[in-house]
């Protein structure tokens, strides 16, 4: 069955159950951050000392809140963060999921037309990247939809509290029947402290496995 020739508003993806989901669209981000650490440190056994955990938990509710207001400032849509089962939550990973407009092209008759051509999509966006080293490009589709992926490693910046470089994945999905917009999934991940390390090449390797069960939604 054909979909409806409409946008989609919105999507799905497979997450494991190990990541938890931080909407910024709606509701309290803060709040719902707050809640993930609370929810780790309760289930931490009884004979662990308070007086150990509590710098830790602050740390942890510091960092987590400066995720989501880095997430905010690029008017993400989403925050994703793995939590792992041991009910540490790792923030050597992440994922934020936000939409774009890409500026069209401008024929001679000053008419307007949007960006279709996966290398016109690629040029755009070298042209507006935001730094990094060892810049990837390719293109192709996800569920359907024109897609382009860029992978870079973007080091270490202390004025953003970036203290160790990260390498960075990002699919640009065009939005299906309104071309004007695309979607943006942007993975992130230290690795074990180097970038290019075995660990960051594993998630790495996740993530591409991931954006395959990506699927629009239209109900």
């Amino acid at each position: 069955m054909a979909e409806p020739a409409s946008p989609p508003i919105g999507y799905r993806l497979l997450l494991p159950s190990d990541w938890v989901q931080i909407p910024l669209r709606q509701g309290d981000a803060e709040q719902a951050a707050r809640d993930i650490v609370g929810s780790a440190f309760a289930r931490v056994p009884a004979d662990v000392p308070r007086d150990k955990l509590t710098p830790l938990r602050l740390d942890l509710e510091r960092r987590l809140l400066a995720a989501v207001a880095d997430a905010r400032r690029a008017k993400a849509l989403e925050l994703y963060l793995p939590m792992r089962l041991s009910s540490e939550v790792n923030l050597g990973a992440s994922i934020v999921v936000s939409e774009t407009q890409l500026p069209s092209r401008s024929g001679a008759d000053t008419e307007s037309s949007p960006l279709s051509n996966p290398a016109e999509v690629a040029l755009q966006l070298l042209s507006g990247d935001g730094g990094g080293i060892d810049v990837d490009l390719s293109s192709g589709e996800v569920d359907g939809a024109l897609a382009v992926r860029r992978e870079r490693v973007v080091l270490a910046d202390p004025e953003r509290r970036d203290e160790l470089a990260t390498r960075r994945i990002d699919y640009i999905v065009s939005v299906p029947d309104d071309p004007t917009r695309w979607f943006i999934a942007a993975f992130s991940t230290i690795g074990a402290g180097d970038p290019k390390d075995d660990l960051a090449d594993a998630l790495v390797e996740w993530f591409d496995a991931l954006m395959t069960t990506f699927r629009w939604s239209w109900t």
